[in-house]
């Protein structure tokens, strides 16, 4: 019995990289690089506060939709599906930040009662 080689489609020949791809995937990352360079550096620069917290907010934000855009290939889908992703993600920061904002409220209440 012999072995036939079946072809699905796929060479065996190593395809060439195209250079404008290359280019654009290492513009990308740079931009990821250097905000996340700003979030290092403001983290320990800046004073802990509501301000700090915004803007990490918001640059966590922009770098969602640099991934969810790019490194997902959603950047050329229609729009309605990049916020149909994204959307829940601005809904659970906002969801974390306000059960933090009443915890600490309910702890600054319960301490001066207590203490």
């Amino acid at each position: 019995m012999g072995h036939a080689s079946h072809s699905h489609g796929h060479s065996s020949e190593v395809q060439p990289r195209d250079p404008a791809k290359i280019k654009h995937l290492l513009v990308v990352t740079a931009i990821l690089g250097v905000l996340t360079a700003i979030e290092f550096v403001l983290a320990f620069t800046m004073e802990r506060g509501i301000l700090l917290t915004t803007i990490f907010v918001l640059m966590t934000l922009v770098k969602t939709f640099y991934i969810v855009g790019e490194f997902m290939h959603l950047k050329y889908e229609v729009k309605l599906l990049i916020w149909a992703i994204v959307l829940p993600v601005i809904f659970i920061i906002w969801l974390i930040l306000s059960q933090l904002i009443e915890a600490t409220y309910v702890f600054h209440s319960i301490k001066e009662i207590f203490g």
